[in-house]
């Protein structure tokens, strides 16, 4: 891996081009997306179907044969390993007792004067949720959308999934009836978003769509949004490490390649206090690199889009982390807690030496689904919030109005707004 320090003379240079890591180059793409969308919103599943001949590589027969029975997911469900079904249900009881936490309350509060003011929450009717299934497949991307969506007392979940070849993945299957989705589509990229947000004769049109995927993907989200809500744009995967000099080389290094195996175009980066511990790093890496079953497509995401910095002290280093706004941020220094309060920006933080960012795809509880390219800035993880609605309370007394009622009409008097003004004076009448 590349070394650069913050006070090389062409750092600014370097530091700047990390920073476009997660940039998608979407326009080239809109066309493409914007024509398939089109497609399917026209001609609903005829388009569906032509698309999965064309991407897919085979050719559903009937509407029948876009979907996955609840049978099949029962049957891959009852066929996966015991110890494997264990660890999915220990996945989804952390997941879902993280999320219950964060479900937010309807509340109500009566000032003295009789006026009521409150928040309802409502979950959407309905909810998407796109999983990848391209390069491989990700059972714990449908738990950690579909337990969300579940915890919020969405009314109906449906998921859409790539399955090339239509062979679909069995464990997919086991996670999606552990998690109860009776409705399970065989249409994946831009095809599924458009199928989810206009709805087909097959695909019923959905509130929210929430879920990785491809640049397509990401670009489709993007065209819809408005049509229905979405989680976030999200590009591809990402980690930023804190380090002092105290952090196991072995376990920074391994940590950097655990996103480098996702993707040619994910992002690893080490910031670090310590030269000597930059050095290591960079060659425990490169040994740890032949031991991969990915080891091409995580090579090429260390060579093109890694790096290691050298601050000149840990503020520095906080600094400039903060400007990436990493997606997962691991924090391996003598006192981690100690550095909390001045990280800003980052989807999930993981703090200690014993704490790897692959604990948080799976099992520690907190949502994997997460911002990457720096949107940490002002997009959250994915929860509860994504598929609820909030709703404002608001219920006046006779004496409530009495109170602030002149105030109101003052103001609408002075927007010029005459009916706003006379809807409350004509009330203000009849209480006196």
């Amino acid at each position: 891996m590349k070394i650069i320090s913050t006070g090389d003379k062409g750092f600014k240079a370097s530091f700047d081009e990390l920073l476009k890591r997660g940039k998608m180059d979407i326009e080239e793409v809109s066309s493409v997306v914007g024509k398939l969308l089109g497609e399917i919103k026209n001609e609903g599943d005829k388009a569906v179907k032509a698309h999965i001949a064309r991407f897919d590589r085979w050719e559903p027969a009937n509407d029948e044969a876009l979907t996955v029975s609840a049978e099949e997911m029962k049957r891959a469900y009852e066929m996966i390993d015991p110890k494997l079904r264990d660890a999915l249900h220990l996945a989804y009881s952390r997941i879902e007792a993280y999320h219950q936490k964060l479900m937010p309350k309807t509340w109500m509060d009566t000032e003295p004067n009789g006026i009521i003011l409150g928040q309802k929450i409502t979950p959407v009717d309905r909810a998407g949720l796109y999983i990848p299934g391209g390069k491989a497949a990700y059972p714990s991307s449908l738990l950690m959308n579909a337990i969300p969506a579940l915890v919020a007392g969405v009314g109906e979940i449906i998921v859409c999934t790539p399955t090339p070849d239509n062979e679909p993945n069995e464990l997919l299957l086991a996670a999606c009836h552990l998690c109860k989705i009776t409705k399970l589509f065989k249409v994946g990229g831009a095809s599924a978003i458009g199928a989810m947000a206009y709805g087909t004769e097959s695909i019923p049109k959905v509130d929210v769509i929430t879920g990785p995927g491809n640049i397509f993907v990401a670009t489709a989200k993007k065209m819809v949004y408005g049509e229905v809500n979405i989680d976030m744009i999200a590009g591809p995967s990402e980690i930023g490490i804190l380090a002092d000099e105290s952090a196991n080389a072995d376990f920074v290094a391994m940590d950097l390649l655990s996103q480098a195996e996702h993707d040619e175009m994910a992002s690893s980066i080490l910031i670090t206090t310590s030269m000597e511990l930059a050095k290591r790093v960079s060659q425990k890496a490169e040994e740890f690199l032949g031991t991969l079953s990915r080891e091409a497509i995580a090579r090429k995401s260390i060579e093109q889009r890694g790096a290691i910095i050298v601050a000149a002290d840990m503020d520095e280093a906080v600094m400039l982390m903060n400007e990436i706004a990493p997606e997962h941020l691991e924090v391996m220094t003598s006192d981690p807690m100690a550095l909390l309060d001045g990280i800003r920006h980052a989807g999930a933080i993981f703090l200690g030496a014993y704490t790897p960012e692959p604990i948080g795809d799976y099992v520690a509880g907190p949502n994997h689904t997460l911002p990457t390219g720096g949107t940490a800035k002002f997009y959250s993880p994915l929860s509860v919030e994504h598929f609820i609605k909030k709703s404002s309370i608001i219920s006046m007394s006779p004496q409530g109005l009495e109170e602030i009622g002149y105030q109101c009409a003052l103001i609408a008097h002075t927007e010029g707004l005459t009916a706003h003004e006379a809807s409350v004076k004509i009330r203000l009448q009849k209480i006196r």
